[in-house]
């Protein structure tokens, strides 16, 4: 139905007749709400929720297509009766886009902050399970690392470097539709126990509207003691007026095992263990070297072949219903993902999503209230061995048979660990999470309102661990064993708000004033059962002989604070945010309660200057911003300033931690400047910031002697830390016509992390990790002097000549930070096909393969293809020393995994995503009821280039062959609309 604008004016022209036409995105998906009108003129109308619409027009009249975020569009009818319209996302154009800055909304144009977002179309038909992992490549200053590639486990993001000297005080702040998430991961056992489990893990990816990230004080210090490592907010989508309609879509595909090890065969590997033997003067017996006198020799299994080489297959479904009128919409959908492994055995994860919103308006427009609704279940069943995948790639290439002849394990007489008794010992994760917000908002008159926002959160997660006899050698007296572990997370909060808008001369005044009242609770109970009667009673205590509990842990948060925000605007060219937090943590003791934080912001868009329009006339936009404040961190344990105490076995009681009230909170100043350039009617797009950030006041373990009876207090330390850095960012249409499009995307980090300072840190128990001046990242280092040509052993150096190596000789730092990483993305349409991929890159050092492998040599260890150029004789110049199982070789071997020859380059440039689409023309899908539907295909993680040695150069800061590489995936998929 027409809907007329207000003051519509009559198009006099006798020659009306009714247009009809559908507007889609470049993409095919439908737009709702768009705004068609007939120049020169107020009449227009809306499209519906389908994208339909239709409207009374002339044959000579000129249609002007119009929507929050994209490019406007103009077209004469010359008579035509029907009007497709296809509208750019206007990406490249800042005056409409709106961005959620958490407690309020600001135009893209006119943001003091720095906020960066990616929205539905970057992350819905990406094959992941946690929709961090859709953020990879896409953000300036947000390094996100997905260290294990098995199904829910957590996923690493750091908002510009690490703040806190603890690994775990460096999570960024979790907001899903204005309700606060415990991002820490949940403790799990076997592979997952390498990240555990992340908690984002039950979101439906389909109804992310968009992830906007916080990042500098202007941003942030409105969450105040939250916000020092960077606000994450999660926006789901709503439902929208017109029409209800249903969108479907559905992909599944398959996954693989990205990259491998080249490892020596069975005569390389026979070789290398019969020259150590000759090295030792040693002679192989049955129990030192089965695989020499027992095991087949002319056996050969590719063991990564054999175990990692499956194929993970992937599916998922999609669905959403959405509609509404002027005064009240809806939105109701749910998600079903299932994902294999690539291992032996029936390992997976799976789970199913619900969602649902409603929007209600009164007829006054003057009451509003938003109900949002998130739920989801997942199951995640995997097998007990965190280091599974490095004993896959160790195993020797002439290794016995899995099973014998009867299909039963084959232990070879003993002579070997075999590696699907590991896959027999499982574990089983289900976890379910309710999030849920309401807001209600009331305009008491014009430019003032009051506002309510409600949330609550329930998360389960119940984990059983079972280690059966069947898995183990039945030669040796094991006992079957289980563990169960549950966790209970639940919060509620409360935040009244009241915001004020007035124009004051020729700007306009914005106020915000509220409080937050929230309270979390977490129970955590690990027990533990052994000696069952039978396998089949795992996970049933009362049939275990002998069981207990290990953990119990209840803990209460309470948090409390107020904040405000004033912002005003001068004629939209000069801007200033000022912001304020008062917050109140149960983790501090009564006297350090309570603190402040706050920000200044201001921006100037110079390019509204006159004389800067008459000078630079091809500057379309241009803008000053810059920013100064300060966040905090409550990220301890709480009752930490508690003396805590423990009963003994005679009914006593024994301190088990020191009182300390006076600790307080971390403190994060951020400095920020930035430049932001539009040119040539910002067809090319370029912004430039460069932040500060300095975290004092360290929240650590202070090291006590011994005599006391504690080997730590709770305390703030005087240290601090400092990441300092340039973000880059570049926007480009290289190509704009009516049936083809390209638009490439830039962005480039160049970070640097530094210990400024750190009293006395040689009296504290970080001496050994850290140095002044240098990088939390660094790795502190032995000088390698390579291979003794007399000895043929590894060496070091002997920095003081005292004959010992200690941390006195660890002279060489190595900081295995980024030195510069970022992501390059082109989006390609022509006419209805649609290409899109993203490469992802990253300037590097990590640890090679000296943290992967033993001394070459040792029993049933294999060794990758580079140990053949190694010593064989004196005067030999070598990279490896020779072969050896000694113990003065093990020494010589180990001592050199701690030098700068472990480190080396683990730089990579990745295809992450590759995307091709076709939009079916609506003429041949309107006749069987369908408004939309495009097919896609969707390839990730499809190459990457790299001198690295190990598996996967994500996770080369860790350095272990455990963390499983990312996996090469293909899926293809359909998307409907009816």
């Amino acid at each position: 139905m027409e809907k007329p604008l207000p003051q519509a004016q009559t198009n006099q022209d006798v020659q009306q007749y009714e247009l009809n036409g559908t507007v889609t995105d470049m993409q095919g998906s439908p737009l709702a709400g768009v705004t068609i009108r007939i120049k020169d003129t107020r009449r227009g109308t809306l499209s519906d929720t389908d994208g339909t619409y239709s409207i009374e027009v002339s044959p000579v009249d000129i249609l002007i297509f119009s929507y929050m975020g994209f490019k406007k569009v103009e077209i004469p009818l010359n008579g035509r009766e029907n009007v497709n319209v296809r509208m750019e996302e206007d990406i490249m154009s800042l005056e409409g886009v709106e961005v959620n800055a958490g407690y309020y909304t600001v135009r893209d144009r006119e943001r003091t902050g720095n906020i960066k977002r990616v929205t539905s179309k970057d992350i819905e038909m990406q094959p992941v399970v946690n929709p961090l992992q859709a953020l990879q490549g896409r953000m300036a200053g947000v390094e996100v690392v997905q260290a294990n590639s098995i199904p829910g486990s957590a996923t690493t993001i750091q908002i510009r470097g690490r703040n806190s000297l603890r690994t775990e005080g460096n999570l960024p702040l979790y907001i899903i539709d204005g309700v606060p998430i415990n991002s820490s991961p949940i403790t799990a056992g076997g592979i997952l126990s390498l990240t555990g489990v992340d908690p984002l893990n039950t979101l439906n990816l389909s109804n992310i509207e968009s992830i906007e990230v916080l990042k500098d004080a202007d941003a942030t210090a409105i969450y105040g003691s939250r916000g020092a490592n960077g606000v994450i907010l999660i926006t789901t989508k709503k439902g929208k007026e017109g029409k209800t309609s249903m969108n479907i879509n559905m992909y599944s595909g398959v996954g693989k095992v990205s990259s491998t090890i080249k490892m020596l065969d069975t005569e390389q590997y026979l070789e290398m263990r019969k020259e150590a033997f000759a090295n030792d003067g040693a002679t192989p017996t049955s129990s030192s070297a089965p695989d020499l006198v027992l095991w087949d020799q002319g056996r050969y299994t590719d063991w990564q072949k054999e175990l990692l080489g499956g194929s993970a297959f992937i599916t998922d479904l999609q669905a959403s219903v959405s509609g509404g009128n002027a005064n009240t919409s809806f939105l109701f959908g749910g998600a079903y993902h299932k994902e294999g492994t690539v291992f032996p055995g029936d390992f997976g994860y799976q789970k199913i999503t619900g969602n649902f919103n409603l929007n209600h308006t009164s007829s006054d427009k003057k009451f509003r209230v938003i109900l949002s609704t998130n739920y989801g279940i997942d199951k995640n069943k995997q097998f007990n061995d965190a280091i599974f995948v490095q004993n896959t790639i160790l195993l020797a290439p002439n290794a016995p048979s899995l099973t014998d002849e009867n299909g039963n394990l084959n232990w070879e007489n003993s002579t070997w660990e075999n590696p699907l008794g590991s896959l027999r010992r499982t574990q089983d994760i289900t976890s379910n999470n309710f999030v849920t917000n309401a807001v209600l908002s009331y305009q008491l008159f014009p430019g003032f309102s009051l506002k309510t926002n409600f949330g609550y959160t329930n998360l389960n997660s119940e984990q059983v661990m079972k280690n059966p006899l069947s898995s183990y050698d039945p030669a040796f007296p094991w006992v079957n064993s289980t563990n169960l572990r549950t966790t209970k997370r639940q919060s509620w909060i409360i935040e009244p708000q009241a915001v004020y808008s007035k124009e004051i001369g020729r700007g306009n005044l914005e106020a915000l004033l509220g409080a937050t009242f929230q309270k979390s609770t977490a129970n955590i109970l690990s027990m533990s059962g052994s000696d069952f009667a039978d396998d089949s009673l795992l996970g049933n205590l009362a049939a275990a002989a002998d069981s207990g509990i290990s953990t119990q842990e209840d803990i209460e948060y309470a948090y409390t604070a107020v904040f405000g925000r004033i912002g005003y605007n001068w004629k939209r060219k000069y801007f200033l945010n000022l912001t304020g937090r008062r917050d109140g943590s149960s983790r501090f003791g009564p006297n350090k309660r309570f603190a402040n934080f706050g920000a200044i912001g201001g921006a100037w868009i110079f390019s509204e200057e006159p004389y800067i329009r008459r000078s630079i006339p091809f500057l379309s936009f241009g803008k000053l911003r810059g920013s100064f404040g300060t966040t905090g961190s409550d990220q301890i344990a709480d009752y930490g300033y508690y003396d805590t105490y423990a009963p003994t076995n005679a009914g006593g009681l024994y301190p088990t931690q020191l009182v300390n009230p006076d600790y307080s909170w971390e403190v994060n100043k951020k400095f920020e400047g930035a430049v932001e350039l539009g040119f040539i009617q910002d067809r090319f797009l370029f912004s430039a910031s460069w932040y500060r950030n300095r975290s004092s006041n360290q929240l650590v373990g202070y090291s006590l002697p011994a005599m006391t009876g504690f080997t730590s207090i709770q305390a703030n330390l005087p240290a601090t830390v400092q990441n300092t850095g340039w973000e880059l960012e570049m926007t480009t249409t290289n190509i704009q016509s009516t049936d083809f499009s390209w638009r490439t995307s830039f962005n480039i980090t160049f970070p640097k992390n530094k210990l400024v300072e750190f009293q006395n840190i040689e009296q504290s128990s970080y001496a050994n990790t850290y140095r002044v001046g240098e990088s939390l990242y660094s790795a502190i280092l032995y000088q390698s002097i390579g291979v003794n040509p007399e000895t043929g052993l590894y060496e070091v150096l002997d920095v003081n000549e005292d004959g010992r190596f200690d941390f006195n000789d660890r002279i060489v730092i190595k900081d295995l930070g980024r030195k510069y990483y970022g992501g390059l993305n082109n989006r390609i349409n022509y006419k209805s096909f649609g290409l899109e991929f993203l490469v992802e890159f990253a300037k590097q050092l990590g640890r090679n393969q000296f943290s992967m492998f033993g001394t070459p040599g040792r029993l049933a260890e294999n060794q990758p293809t580079e140990i053949m150029d190694r010593w064989t004789q004196e005067g030999d110049i070598a990279n490896t020393q020779m072969f050896s199982q000694s113990f003065t070789g093990n020494t010589a071997y180990t001592r050199t995994t701690g030098s700068n020859l472990a480190i080396g380059d683990a730089s990579f440039i990745r295809l992450k995503t590759l995307s091709l689409s076709y939009q079916i023309p609506s003429a041949y899908i309107s006749m069987v009821g369908f408004n939309t539907c495009k097919i896609y295909f969707h390839a990730q993680n499809l190459f990457t280039l790299t001198n690295y040695s190990g598996l996967d150069p994500q996770s080369s800061r860790l350095g272990s062959a455990q963390f499983f590489p990312a996996l090469r995936t293909f899926t293809g998929g359909i998307q409907l609309t009816f």
